[in-house]
């Protein structure tokens, strides 16, 4: 089964290194964290506090534009360019085909965020003279979240275009990150344990103002990871069934 599913991941990771997408944002998103410092309303009084909770955003976003970058496109451009078939007819089943494509997205996405967190705690140590390793905590809670969010976006790929699933994996994090909003009445507080919330990935006042994020809610976080995108590929892979290639 791997032998079949990791040439495809492995085919998304090296193409996505050839766009050169993930290096034009990562040189983006580095300017900007070196830039965090330099604010006008920081000044020589900054704390390191604010610069690890602005990273963090600056993380957050650097990995949902890799993610929305690559999986609404891959999928789509493979089945208008019939190359799909080509993978189809060497005896791959399309639920190898699209989890291979999941797998490369999330190989892609960890590289960057990996990339992207290196830097910000580089400035960091030169800058307030700290390394602040809870910015891997921050970073780990993202790759989580950015997988759930691939993998949303990789299932409606398979059905339909990009700016479609932009849209819908855009509609599904505002979603995802609303329940006190939606759910704030009593009257719908006994939906709230049914309600597809992506907060437990919100880490961002523990890594920033905290002492870290616990062991027991890491592995909460691994078990709602596992959930969401095993669930998202799931109905991803029954959507690609029922296509007719």
């Amino acid at each position: 089964m791997m032998k079949r599913i990791w040439p495809i991941a492995t085919a998304v990771m090296m193409d996505s290194l050839r766009r050169k997408v993930v290096y034009v944002v990562l040189g983006f998103a580095a300017l900007l964290v070196l830039a965090i410092p330099s604010l006008p309303d920081y000044g020589l009084g900054v704390e390191s506090a604010v610069f690890r909770e602005v990273a963090l955003a600056l993380s957050y976003v650097t990995g949902l534009v890799v993610v929305l970058s690559l999986a609404a496109n891959r999928v789509p451009a493979e089945l208008e360019k019939r190359t799909v078939y080509n993978v189809l007819a060497k005896g791959v089943s399309r639920w190898e085909y699209l989890v291979g494509t999941w797998l490369g997205i999330l190989g892609v996405m960890a590289g960057a965020i990996v990339a992207f967190t290196a830097i910000e705690m580089v400035v960091g140590y030169f800058t307030y003279g700290e390394l602040m390793w809870r910015l891997w905590e921050g970073a780990l809670a993202t790759w989580f979240e950015m997988g759930v969010v691939s993998a949303f976006a990789v299932a409606v790929s398979s059905v339909t275009g990009p700016v479609v699933v932009v849209t819908a994996a855009l509609a599904a994090l505002f979603i995802g990150h609303s329940r006190s909003t939606l759910l704030g009445g009593e009257g719908a507080m006994a939906l709230r344990p049914f309600y597809p919330s992506l907060d437990a990935f919100n880490v961002v006042n523990p890594v920033a103002h905290g002492s870290g994020v616990p062991l027991v809610y890491m592995l909460s976080m691994v078990v709602v990871f596992v959930g969401f995108a095993g669930a998202c590929l799931s109905v991803g892979v029954l959507l690609l069934s029922r296509r007719d290639l």
